[in-house]
């Protein structure tokens, strides 16, 4: 665990920590799934798709430039799921519904939008994303956030967990890692960052995969980071110590 010294920006996590992608899949599945009478297991597949998803981007760019991005990841993982789930009627204006028009209007957690401005008042904010950067725009428009820089792994052409996406951002910033705090709700994100020197923050979000915890955060010890809070006005508390 880094021990804080002049925290200068906070990067945000945000599929997941500041978006509830689970609602927004799930509801567009039932919706579609409604459509032609399928009966499945739709939470399941909402997870068996952002799983998919979340392994083919990890580490992407590793050796060769990425090919693809997040929404090409959702696309593949979601026609892999109609393949082995049976779901033929579903149409490729289907596929464009689940994997781009929804996931660009996801909704944030209820507690952050009024949190990230009070935030920003005493600290450079910045997505810092494996989403793509239409998606991260469109969403916090609708969303309204206001954000100093968007740092999406898709312009990168480095994918986290990799060590120099995490350096770029610190290269971007003009910044030591020192001065950097990175805020999410996936301890592999963590792990990454405080490797390369961020300091860390744990916002445990845990409707995030519905019912399903495959992280097991709630195990994690809450001396593990530099912080480790239930919500971002927790958050914005204990960063007031730091300001």
């Amino acid at each position: 665990m880094n021990t804080i010294g002049k925290i200068k920006a906070i990067t945000f996590d945000t599929g997941g920590t500041i978006l509830d992608w689970h609602t927004g899949f799930l509801n567009a599945f039932k919706k579609v799934g409604k459509k032609y009478e399928y009966d499945k297991d739709w939470a399941s597949l909402t997870n068996k798709l952002r799983k998919c998803s979340l392994i083919k981007v990890t580490n992407l760019g590793e050796v060769d430039p990425p090919a693809f991005n997040i929404d090409g990841a959702h696309l593949a993982c979601l026609e892999k799921i109609i393949l082995d789930e049976d779901l033929g009627k579903f149409t490729e204006e289907d596929k464009e519904f689940i994997t781009k028009t929804v996931p660009y209007s996801f909704k944030c957690w209820d507690d952050f939008p009024t949190t990230l401005p009070k935030i920003r008042e005493n600290f450079i904010v910045c997505s810092f994303t494996v989403l793509s950067y239409r998606m991260v725009i469109e969403t916090s428009r609708k969303n309204g956030l206001s954000w100093d820089a968007i740092f999406s792994c898709e312009g990168i052409q480095k994918y986290k967990l990799l060590p120099d996406s995490y350096k770029t951002v610190s290269k971007y910033l003009q910044l030591d890692p020192s001065e950097i705090m990175m805020v999410a709700c996936h301890p592999l994100d963590l792990n990454a960052a405080e490797k390369v020197g961020f300091n860390t923050a744990l916002v445990r979000r845990n409707k995030e995969w519905g019912g399903e915890d495959p992280h097991k955060v709630a195990e994690i010890k809450n001396d593990r980071y530099t912080i480790d809070v239930d919500s971002f006005p927790d958050l914005l508390k204990k960063l007031e110590y730091f300001i």
